[in-house]
């Protein structure tokens, strides 16, 4: 069954990776399988950082490894069975590099209800379901997606 689970977590909606979070728990329960939990971070265009300076990449890199060090810690599943990714590009680019390169059977990937804003600019999840190697499960929150505006 499914052995190596990479589970996408937006650590910005934490609320919406809820659900795909216990659902990865209890399939890896199921098999004593292991769970990656993997944050993309959206890269910020060279321009900005002439002003801000190189600080803010580790700054924004440093600021997500602690919070997936604490998502992980709060989980009800064995530390020694978790490990963490946070990367940096296109979402559903990165969930699948990482997925592959890990040895991934599963993906687990959390999906807001659909909107105009899905069928606008799509979404990650139907990008990834599309284009995986492996099984991927979708688990819906109830909360509905936006353009973010």
């Amino acid at each position: 069954m499914y052995k190596k689970i990479v589970v996408a977590v937006d650590l910005n909606e934490t609320d919406v990776a809820r659900p795909a979070l216990s659902a990865a728990i209890e399939l890896a329960r199921l098999t004593n399988g292991e769970l990656r939990l993997v944050h993309v971070r959206h890269p910020i265009p060279s321009s900005p950082l002439a002003m801000f300076g190189g600080g803010v990449l580790s700054d924004q890199k440093d600021h997500y490894d602690s919070e997936l060090a604490k998502l992980s810690a709060s989980l009800p599943f064995p530390a020694d069975q978790v490990s963490v990714a946070n990367l940096s590009g296109a979402v559903y680019d990165e969930i699948l590099s990482e997925a592959r390169r890990w040895g991934a059977d599963l993906i687990v990937v959390a999906a807001h209800q659909p909107s105009m804003a899905t069928y606008l600019i799509g979404s990650n999840a139907s990008k990834i379901v599309r284009h995986a190697h492996c099984t991927t499960l979708v688990v819906r929150s109830d909360k509905t997606a936006s353009l973010g505006v």
